[in-house]
């Protein structure tokens, strides 16, 4: 069998149509019917205007307003709370009207974003983006950046007094995921478990990264994956030689800082996926432990439906990009609730070429 890092080399990261119709219209020389001629061609006449100027209403319009569409990868109440500080911060640059909106699904993100193709702007992540590109032809423009990592990892979880120490231990295991069009979550964890001959037992699907998290906090699941990013460090940054998990002589010290809005362990700071959990679990580091990692993945992307308007979307880009700068970026996408971006870089297709050839491999294909 080929190795997993093998797997990555050869593919370290596959889907709707629209309709149009004619009209025609006859006349009658008829005396006897030239009133209900003229009404119903005025009718006609008056439909086709309505038509005509209901679809020609702007992008970014009051009547036709951007979509700003984000996966339900987090609290939902949090995403929406900081995506209207986002869409007041883009309205206030560039005049446009924008509309935040957390599908129910990954996948139904997806639908979304190829049902309204003009109008439509994803928060999505790698694999949802090679999904929605392949389909409908969904563009990508930048793509996330935290604490300075343009890439993240996948996280397997399991209890600190489990007895699971090894891919092997979890053969036959519960396992509770956030959702199966999720990256991290699900897709690079199926890989490595079939790269490794585990067949895990009964599944979980917890709906968010944090859900899963607690379910392996809770008991409800023998093990749990999620999205990992490193921990911030005193001295010095994490790299992939180094243990992903927080050193053990500093795990009895691990809590929530005094304003909340941290998990700390003495100096270090965590950032996976845990630390969403910390409100809920403040004990989530002394009860859940990182047993693995896997190979980085492509961050998650900011995309725009295929046929949105070029010159808005330069605008937009702007705005973004200088939104990014500004505090109040880290009270909306920013924030370590939502969903952690420190900045933004620009993103070209071809980066997220890996992920087509192992979606190609597994022929994934999402569900609502």
């Amino acid at each position: 069998m080929k190795s997993w890092r093998f797997l990555l080399l050869i593919a370290v990261f596959a889907l709707i149509a629209a309709a149009c119709g004619s009209s025609a219209t006859t006349t009658t020389a008829d005396t006897g019917t030239t009133a209900a001629t003229t009404t119903t061609e005025a009718m006609t006449t008056t439909t086709a205007a309505t038509t005509t100027t209901e679809a020609m209403a702007p992008v970014g319009s009051a009547d036709n307003p951007i979509k700003v569409l984000f996966v339900p990868s987090v609290d939902s109440t949090v995403i929406v709370a900081g995506g209207e500080i986002m869409a007041d911060a883009l309205k206030q640059a560039t005049g446009l009207n924008f509309e935040v909106s957390v599908p129910t699904s990954y996948a139904a993100t997806i639908e979304e974003m190829c049902a309204s193709p003009d109008n439509t702007m994803g928060f999505i992540p790698g694999l949802g983006y090679v999904l929605a590109s392949d389909r409908c032809g969904v563009d990508v423009a930048f793509k996330a950046v935290r604490f300075g990592w343009s890439v993240y990892w996948a996280e397997i979880l399991v209890g600190r007094d489990s007895g699971l120490n090894n891919l092997s231990d979890l053969d036959g295991k519960k396992w509770a995921y956030p959702d199966t069009g999720s990256t991290s979550g699900y897709m690079v964890p199926t890989l490595m478990f079939d790269e490794a001959g585990i067949t895990p037992g009964e599944t979980v699907e917890a709906g968010s990264h944090g859900a899963a998290v607690l379910a392996v906090y809770n008991g409800q699941a023998d093990f749990g994956t999620a999205f990992f990013s490193p921990p911030l460090m005193p001295d010095g940054n994490w790299d992939e030689s180094m243990a992903p998990d927080i050193p053990d002589d500093l795990i009895d010290s691990c809590a929530p800082s005094e304003d909340g809005s941290k998990l700390l362990c003495g100096d270090w700071r965590v950032l996976d996926a845990r630390s969403s959990v910390r409100t809920d679990a403040p004990d989530i580091m002394q009860k859940v432990k990182i047993l693995t990692i896997s190979p980085p993945i492509p961050n998650d992307t900011l995309s725009f439906g295929p046929d949105f308007p070029s010159d808005v979307r330069s605008q937009i880009e702007t705005a973004l990009v200088d939104f990014s700068q500004t505090d109040a970026w880290a009270q909306s996408i920013g924030s370590q609730d939502f969903y952690g971006w420190t900045g933004i870089e620009t993103a070209t297709d071809s980066e997220y070429d890996n992920l087509r050839k192992i979606v190609a491999l597994v022929g994934y294909t999402p569900e609502g």
